[in-house]
């Protein structure tokens, strides 16, 4: 059974500026590093990659790879696409807005998702960061047998395909 989260992998272009971001401004202590000159599979990495982890309270971490000579395609992401939410306690929230604009960061937010209030950040390599936290009735915003969730998922699963099939 899945006990919970390890760790999310992601590529990054420079350690030491994604280090900067998660350890210094975010506040996530680097937890381990590892150099990868060939995987334990038997794969050449090259010039050699680095794999660093940043962990957060519960124990699991984000984590990066640097690999200088793998072509990646970085671009700023779009929150839709992809975007790493970490939890925060509400007076962190409003601290890290005015941290980050004292900073001159794009900051957006605070945003109300009647269920989370959200900050948003870009990391140096694209990737958006949001830091939520909670707002009273959480739980039973995120209770499917309260929620409908899976009465609004099938609805939108109608709709869309009698959408696609009418176009």
């Amino acid at each position: 059974m899945i006990k919970g989260l390890h760790h999310n992998a992601y590529r990054c272009r420079d350690s030491e500026e994604t280090r900067k971001f998660y350890e210094d401004f975010l506040g996530l202590p680097l937890a381990h590093t590892l150099k990868i000159e060939q995987t334990k599979t038997g794969r050449t990495t090259g010039a050699g990659v680095l794999h660093t982890f940043f962990q957060l309270d519960d124990g699991s971490c984000l984590a990066f790879f640097e690999a200088p000579d793998m072509a990646f395609d970085f671009k700023d992401q779009h929150d839709f696409d992809l975007h790493i939410a970490l939890e925060v306690e509400p007076e962190h929230l409003e601290r890290m807005l005015a941290k980050g604009r004292s900073e001159g960061r794009e900051v957006r937010g605070v945003s109300d998702h009647h269920f989370i209030r959200s900050i948003y950040f870009r990391d140096p390599n694209g990737y958006v960061i949001e830091l939520a936290a909670k707002v009273p009735g959480q739980e039973s915003a995120m209770d499917p047998t309260k929620n409908g969730a899976r009465a609004k998922l099938d609805d939108w699963q109608a709709n869309k395909t009698a959408s696609s099939a009418a176009a």
